[in-house]
């Protein structure tokens, strides 16, 4: 498997606004962000294995894992930019 970071970067990017939109649901509990945008990040992977040249994947399985493994990484760049921000 052949890592293209620019592809990967598109999927981490969409992953991170969908938890932002996920964040400003009243009802919904923090806790479900984290899986939602791996979902987001599995479907967006398959859907990239299909449009994107250069997409790190070539079968489905793969295509799901990079996804959802970026869809989760949107989570670890807002905790770092929340953490860079947090005033000490």
């Amino acid at each position: 498997m052949n890592l293209n970071v620019a592809t990967v970067a598109g999927i981490i990017t969409i992953c991170y606004l969908i938890g932002l939109i996920a964040k400003q649901v009243d009802a919904l509990d923090n806790k479900w962000i984290p899986v939602i945008v791996g979902i987001s990040g599995g479907l967006l992977g398959v859907a990239g294995m299909q449009v994107m040249a250069g997409f790190p994947a070539d079968n489905i399985i793969d295509a799901i894992s990079v996804g959802i493994a970026s869809g989760l990484a949107s989570t670890g760049v807002n905790q770092i930019y929340k953490q860079l921000n947090e005033e000490h």
